[in-house]
């Protein structure tokens, strides 16, 4: 469950496990639009993991590491860089015309859930529409996921359409 109101990841494990990370979501705030950088609300679902076993803070680039760790030296050299650092988790949407489907799709607009440097502010809305989480949480809730495991992204106001 991630609350873009408190910017806060909740995991729900059995046994009433239940752990929390603070994120940071989308600058533009919430939407499902292509190219809006708004983070898509709704149900969800983790398609892909990528990043096993890699180390903490390792670069990736359309999902490839790049051999490159993570520095403020590195930063520096390349600060235009949207940084997706240690484990991109894939989410796809599950409701169609909301945010699956044309125009609105979250799979097909890179959303992810991944690392970010720890330069950046954590409970602030600062990404291009991904959920950023601090390196050592991300590898945290990485190692406790399965694709297919649900997500779902709040808060609920959506939309209404105008047409009658």
């Amino acid at each position: 469950m991630i609350s873009l109101d408190r910017q806060m990841l909740d995991w729900f494990g059995g046994h009433g496990e239940h752990l929390s990370w603070p994120v940071s979501t989308a600058l533009n705030g919430p939407g499902e639009a292509q190219d809006s950088g708004c983070t898509p609300r709704g149900r969800h679902y983790v398609r892909a993991m990528v990043g096993w076993g890699k180390p903490e803070g390792t670069v990736f680039v359309a999902r490839r590491p790049t051999g490159e760790t993570w520095s403020p030296e590195l930063s520096r050299h390349y600060p235009q860089r949207d940084w997706i650092l240690s484990r991109i988790i894939w989410l796809c949407g599950l409701e169609n015309g909301f945010n699956r489907g044309p125009g609105v799709d979250s799979f097909r607009r890179f959303i992810y859930i991944h690392g970010t440097p720890d330069t950046e502010p954590m409970g602030k809305p600062r990404s291009h529409g991904c959920i950023r989480m601090r390196n050592r949480d991300v590898i945290e809730l990485f190692d406790r996921l399965v694709a297919g495991t649900p997500v779902i992204i709040e808060p609920g106001p959506r939309p209404v359409n105008q047409e009658q």
